[in-house]
């Protein structure tokens, strides 16, 4: 029987959700769900001049939104809280000092201003920085005299350079690399015994019995120094999967330093896109499932994913392309979810005076047209205003002509015969106006559009009246002929 499969997303609160985070997150989930394995979320807290409860909280919010929600965690029933490095610290020092009594690791003195002054000796020589593993021959009395200074040593592992590191990676098959080109022996626990994350996601990773680990291709260096803490251990390293990395469309590292808030999962939030349409998205970026299918739930993706179907090559995002899938969501999830998460972008004062029903009519009126959310208020705005301003050119041009007074003088007769909740029957109603008066097309409609909406273009004329109702309509229909 094979054992269960434990995958984890283990981010650090030192920033906000990267998208790419949040892709790498997803890559994992659906792992765990085409598996029937178990997705965990563990924080890697210990940079603490960093760390931000903030961004804990960012992290823990975009994850929830795009529907990425862990099964585990240090509480009981859920939704589970995630591991914390923090809260593991001492035991990260017990299995460090095993190393060292093993002969395995050992404690350096070295000043921050030493090892700054041996990285600029090696730059001016064009030399690769990296520890010269001095550290590892220092005598009795010279560690006396240190203490007596008062210095505070870190915990080096020691690295052979003559050895090769190799594995087989399951996206980017076998991947071998020289123990020399890794820097020298590392550091595992820094001199204010916090330990460094090469050391305590090991740690993590055995104990949580991750069985693979799924994450950005800029680990892969970072990788082969954990299989050589692995075997230092004694311990079964998991399956490794390095996923590439993401780039804009000119090809550059897709970077908070670079692209600002375009990298920020819950900035797509804000603008009204849908988690539907960015979780489809990133899951297509570098995975395409066998049958070649483009749109697909996170549940379909769950059954489908293949981490062997995963490319090697670098995925670019697209903000073109992302607005593509937002808009197919915005026009084919349910109107009833659409029109609640719409309702964040309206204003609240003015909304509250219509009914759920007519709220839906207003989004299902205009929705075709939205690339995100955010745009709803614009072509809406005229169902909650008080008052229209009509622009010159439309009342010259639209208002003007004789035929458009005798427009607004018929709907008004014909207002109380119309079946206000039905807006295929105003619509209905408006054009037997028009046979009436044997008009058609432009010279009907633009009319009563202007009066209603202060345009000439928008929603369905017959939705416009069933929302707005008698009262409304009839209010803006007389105003507007006070402009004819």
């Amino acid at each position: 029987m094979s054992e269960a499969v434990r995958v984890r997303i283990a981010p650090s609160p030192t920033g906000t959700l990267h998208v790419g985070t949040a892709r790498t997150a997803l890559y994992n989930y659906l792992y765990a769900k085409r598996t029937k394995g178990t997705f965990i979320l563990r924080l890697e807290d210990t940079d603490e001049e960093r760390s931000r409860e903030a961004y804990t909280q960012d992290i823990l919010d975009g994850l929830h939104w795009l529907g990425l929600h862990w099964e585990e965690g240090p509480d009981v029933g859920g939704p589970f809280a995630p591991y914390k490095q923090t809260e593991k610290l001492d035991h990260y020092l017990v299995i460090a000092n095993e190393l060292e009594k093993q002969g395995k690791a050992y404690w350096a003195w070295e000043t921050p201003e030493e090892l700054n002054a041996l990285r600029e000796q090696q730059k001016s020589a064009n030399d690769a920085p990296r520890y010269d593993n001095s550290g590892r021959n220092i005598s009795p009395e010279q560690i006396e005299k240190y203490k007596a200074e008062g210095r505070k040593p870190s915990l080096r592992f020691k690295i052979d350079d003559n050895e090769a590191v190799s594995w087989v990676d399951a996206i980017r098959g076998e991947i071998t690399i020289n123990a020399s080109e890794l820097g020298g022996d590392m550091v595992i626990v820094k001199s204010n015994a916090v330990a460094i994350y090469n050391f305590a996601v090991v740690v993590d990773d055995i104990d949580m019995e991750i069985t693979q680990v799924i994450r950005g291709e800029d680990h892969i260096s970072n990788t082969a120094k954990q299989i050589l803490i692995y075997k230092a251990l004694g311990k079964k390293m998991p399956e490794f999967a390095h996923v590439p990395l993401m780039q804009d469309i000119e090809r550059h590292k897709l970077s908070k330093r670079k692209h600002g808030e375009a990298v920020h999962v819950d900035s797509y939030r804000r603008k009204g896109y849908m988690p539907e349409a960015i979780v489809n998205y990133l899951a297509q970026m570098s995975w395409t499932p066998a049958d070649g299918k483009e749109i697909f739930t996170l549940e379909e993706a769950g059954e489908m994913f293949d981490m062997s179907k995963v490319s090697k090559s670098a995925a670019v995002f697209d903000l073109q392309r992302l607005n593509w899938f937002n808009g197919h969501y915005i026009r084919s999830l349910p109107l009833s979810l659409v029109t609640e998460r719409a309702k964040a972008f309206l204003d609240p004062d003015q909304i509250k005076s219509f009914t759920d029903q007519q709220l839906e009519e207003i989004v299902a009126s205009v929705r075709e047209g939205l690339t995100t959310l955010a745009e709803i208020k614009e072509p809406t705005n005229f169902y909650f205003a008080n008052e229209l301003e009509i622009p010159v050119e439309v009342r010259e041009t639209v208002l003007g002509p004789a035929s458009a007074r005798q427009v607004l003088e018929k709907t008004l007769q014909h207002l109380a015969q119309m079946p206000w909740s039905d807006s295929k029957g105003c619509k209905d109603a408006i054009n037997n106006i028009g046979k009436e008066l044997s008009l058609k097309g432009q010279a009907l409609y633009f009319p009563l559009r202007a009066a209603l909406s202060a345009k000439t273009k928008g929603p369905d004329l017959g939705t416009m009246f069933s929302v707005l109702g008698e009262k409304q309509v009839k209010a803006r229909i007389e105003s507007a002929m006070g402009l004819c």
